[in-house]
């Protein structure tokens, strides 16, 4: 484990990547217990940061966490230091706890335990994805594969990938827009396959009543539907259920 490390971690130049998704993962479970225990009330544990009466809530202290491994890490000349490797971390679980609560950043109220509040869920295991396919070797929109065709041929290949990736997000499907960023295989199958049916590209192309229209929510009921549910039951047993009120 010790030589893998080595050989696939630090000697790679990922040894800030690794911090940061180590200590990103780590933040977001631990916040994730702590608002649990703190929605069951637990009389042993702390409770809300609430000076005055104010709640406080962790974003704030991700932004804090942010600025300080940030300006850190842009401070620090050797990316291998260890002194690089704690600011990533800090950095990273900044991060998490900004991202946790990334639905009421962006409908600026408190939708933590709503439905809506799944999307911040939903935007960490995303991040995770991201950062864990970088962290393997793999660089977004085909990068490497390009590196040797020039540069049209490179600008032509990011161009492509970017298209097809974006096409595939507009059709509403994120997962594979987002690893099709990557992987540009998976991008060009998403963006050549029906669009999920509450999409931007279904509300503008599909006529409503039309043929695509009813195969698309056809397909959405047979297939997506029950993904939809083991997903929310992972999101459940990680992060919490969601109040029935949202």
């Amino acid at each position: 484990m010790g030589d893998w490390f080595t050989r696939e971690i630090a000697d790679a130049g990922r040894l800030r990547l690794f911090c940061f998704l180590v200590a990103f993962i780590a933040a977001f479970l631990f916040i994730r217990f702590s608002v649990r225990m703190i929605r069951r009330q637990a009389r042993w544990w702390p409770g809300n940061v609430a000076p005055g009466g104010r709640h406080i809530h962790h974003v704030v202290f991700g932004l804090v966490f942010m600025c300080v491994g940030g300006v850190g890490g842009l401070a620090l000349t050797d990316d291998s230091s260890g002194w690089a490797a704690a600011a990533a971390a800090v950095f990273g679980a900044g991060t998490a706890l900004v991202l946790d609560e990334f639905a009421l950043v962006l409908h600026l109220q408190d939708v933590y335990w709503s439905e809506q509040g799944r999307l911040s869920v939903e935007v960490v295991f995303i991040t995770i994805a991201l950062c864990g396919l970088m962290l393997v070797g793999l660089r977004p929109l085909g990068v490497d594969d390009a590196a040797g065709d020039g540069l049209w041929g490179i600008a032509g290949i990011l161009l492509f990938n970017l298209c097809v990736a974006l096409i595939a997000l507009l059709k509403g499907k994120v997962w594979t827009g987002v690893i099709g960023l990557f992987i540009g295989l998976v991008a060009i199958i998403g963006a050549v396959r029906l669009a999920r049916p509450d999409s931007p590209w279904a509300r503008r192309r599909y006529a409503e009543g039309s043929r695509k229209e009813r195969r698309a929510r056809s397909r959405e009921r047979r297939y997506r539907l029950p993904v939809q549910r083991l997903g929310d039951r992972l999101s459940d047993l990680i992060a919490g259920r969601p109040s029935i009120k949202s």
